[in-house]
């Protein structure tokens, strides 16, 4: 498992071949044995093989072409809809209508999501984890048709790799642990955490023609700029955290102010 672990590449392009039905079930049981808060499980998966519901999809998810062509789309959603209608039915009090309900169950699904994930990649499966699944929940909510209580937090394309990438930088492990209270960083531990990251990530980065045209056409001139001011600017996550706040309104998850 540690080799799974170690080895894990998001995978982008998959083959065409289907993933058998007993195989997805092996793999969905060993996700639902995660950790979760209670013992509630307050979270449900969405299976998605459809070709013109995941077409419909791809908007939301970004335009991201493994939505359409991976034979599997999971959708893994904060879902307090069941257990709400379980104490309903019951006679039981109700006190899951609020944000800290929301961040119990979006918990819950990010855990199972993982042990799906892992235990997908031990049957020689890939899979590709999409932020847009949380970024345009309401989109795909309509489209899944959640109902009050059911919020997507997590998603990701499932199939047979059709590529082998290179496996992705990650920090050294002695900037990101702290031993037994946080410890601030100074700037030069800082610099040098992300010595290797400025490199590697900005040559990557360089590889995709699309970001570098947007570099080029930029004041951008490293890679933390890039992430700020092109992938991830301050002006996209206001508009996608209001989205976010707004659905959870909807969904019910922020009754008398959360």
């Amino acid at each position: 498992m540690l080799d799974f672990i170690t080895q894990h590449r998001s995978i982008r392009r998959y083959k065409a071949d289907p993933v058998p039905e007993a195989l997805l079930t092996e793999i969905l049981e060993a996700g639902i044995r995660a950790s979760s808060s209670g013992n509630m499980q307050s979270y449900s998966i969405i299976i998605t093989r459809d070709a013109a519901l995941r077409q419909r999809l791809l908007e939301p998810h970004m335009q991201q072409r493994m939505v359409v062509e991976a034979p599997v789309l999971l959708t893994f959603c904060a879902d307090f809809n069941r257990m709400r209608r379980w104490l309903a039915i019951n006679e039981a009090a109700d006190g899951f209508d609020n944000f800290m309900s929301f961040m119990v169950a979006a918990i819950d699904a990010v855990l199972v999501s993982q042990n799906v994930a892992l235990a997908a990649e031990a049957h020689g499966l890939g899979i590709c984890y999409m932020g847009s699944t949380l970024a345009n929940g309401d989109q795909i909510g309509e489209i899944l048709e959640l109902p009050t209580a059911v919020f997507p937090v997590v998603g990701f394309s499932l199939g047979y790799p059709d590529e082998s990438p290179n496996l992705r930088d990650r920090l050294p492990l002695d900037g990101l642990i702290h031993q037994e209270t946080y410890q601030q960083y100074s700037d030069e531990r800082i610099a040098d955490i992300y010595r290797e990251r400025e490199t590697k990530g900005w040559k990557r980065y360089m590889s995709v023609p699309r970001l570098r045209k947007l570099v080029e056409e930029s004041d951008v001139q490293n890679l933390a700029q890039l992430y700020s001011e092109l992938k991830y600017s301050r002006e996209s996550h206001q508009q996608f955290s209001q989205t976010v706040l707004t659905y959870l309104q909807k969904q019910g998850f922020m009754e008398n102010g959360g």
